[in-house]
């Protein structure tokens, strides 16, 4: 397949040599970024087995890539340590990539003790496998840009800001950052494996079908030819594509394994100039959707009274970029046309494995500033 060739230059100009039989253990690998990253390392080769629950929609970009053909999956619960203590004795992981989560707010509080047991206690069994297995030698434990005590406060939050997030579901991965960084401290220091933790702002891209975000409510809208509902219109949120975060993982999970000191926790976001509204961003879905579409989408604002949310939120990205030499690719406007393109092809029934790859090998082609 062509689009494969250039990619697969790319990484092996600086992945796939790497990743190449390399045993990774993802968790959360049916969900969005868990199934993205996952094809990512399948086209490099690696020895890929994931651990999640099965896929939280109907549709989902797991099944629709077929992704059970190319990896390992098995479908467990995150709180089970038991079971996942025989997955790490079994393939003896040396990368593991934690991404398992309850990962909506509004679910949160709905189900606050879920979320607390599933996003604390879950990361605490990682680490507890971790810490047990011995074969374990890069670990990177990918959490949220609403880790932080939320002042609603105009410049980016910095590393060393103080974690408290206010609703349940970011309170959960506050305290999941903390337990990752007391086993550093306590126990994988000392045994040589490399840790750090990643917190990624709002992720958009083609495939994702949760609830209660807003590009996938712009996809089901467009699918039913209804106007997109907006509850949030003026909110502020760091939004990225998918690829951002997914290549940037992938970086830090292969210097840190090469070279300890390059452990550590980051923020990973777009620049300031792409931290934008809830309503600018549904007025770029319109409009690349309505180009050359004969059904016109457009958004209203209609509040539901639901819980808390914070309206502003940014991401001081200046570390990860002096680390390593890192800087966003695609702005928001290019995300949002690539997501677009991504949500026509499906209700197209175009190849979407074709259409995958053919947008990572853009991504990649860009990220090394070709054409």
């Amino acid at each position: 397949m062509v689009y494969m060739e250039g990619i697969n230059q790319y990484y092996g100009d600086i992945m796939h040599e790497f990743y190449k039989d390399k045993k990774v253990l993802v968790t959360g690998h049916t969900g969005f970024k868990g199934s993205w990253i996952s094809e990512c390392l399948a086209n490099m080769d690696a020895d890929v087995v994931g651990y999640s629950l099965n896929p939280p929609t109907e549709p989902n970009l797991y099944n629709l890539l077929d992704l059970n053909s190319r990896i390992t999956s098995i479908i467990g619960d995150i709180r089970d340590i038991d079971n996942l203590k025989k997955v790490f004795n079994e393939y003896e992981p040396e990368i593991v990539i934690h991404m398992a989560a309850q990962p909506i707010v509004r679910d949160s509080y709905k189900d606050p003790l879920y979320t607390y047991q599933t996003n604390v206690m879950g990361t605490v069994n990682i680490c507890e496998c971790i810490r047990q297995t011995g074969s374990v030698k890069s670990f990177l434990n990918v959490t949220t840009d609403k880790v932080y005590e939320n002042v609603e406060k105009d410049e980016g939050y910095v590393e060393d800001d103080k974690l408290d997030g206010y609703d349940p579901y970011s309170n959960s991965k506050s305290c999941s950052e903390l337990v990752t960084h007391s086993y550093n401290n306590s126990f994988f220091k000392d045994i040589g494996i490399a840790c750090s933790t990643a917190r990624a702002g709002n992720v958009i891209g083609g495939g994702d079908f949760a609830n209660d975000r807003i590009i996938p409510d712009c996809v089901r809208a467009v699918g039913r030819k209804e106007d997109i509902i907006i509850r949030n219109p003026y909110s502020i949120r760091p939004y990225q594509h998918v690829l951002e975060p997914i290549f940037i993982y992938l970086t830090i999970m292969k210097e840190q394994y090469n070279n300890s000191k390059y452990a550590c926790y980051y923020n990973i976001g777009p620049d300031t100039s792409d931290c934008i509204t809830t309503g600018e961003l549904a007025d770029l879905f319109c409009k690349y959707y309505n180009k050359d579409n004969d059904f016109k989408v457009k958004w209203v604002n209609k509040s539901d009274d639901g819980p808390h949310e914070a309206k502003f939120l940014k991401l001081d990205n200046n570390k990860i970029k002096e680390v390593f030499n890192w800087k966003p690719v695609w702005n928001i406007e290019k995300a949002i046309e690539k997501t677009v393109e991504w949500t026509k092809a499906y209700y197209n029934n175009d190849n979407l494995l074709e259409v995958t790859h053919e947008q990572m090998h853009e991504y990649c082609q860009e990220l090394h500033g070709g054409n």
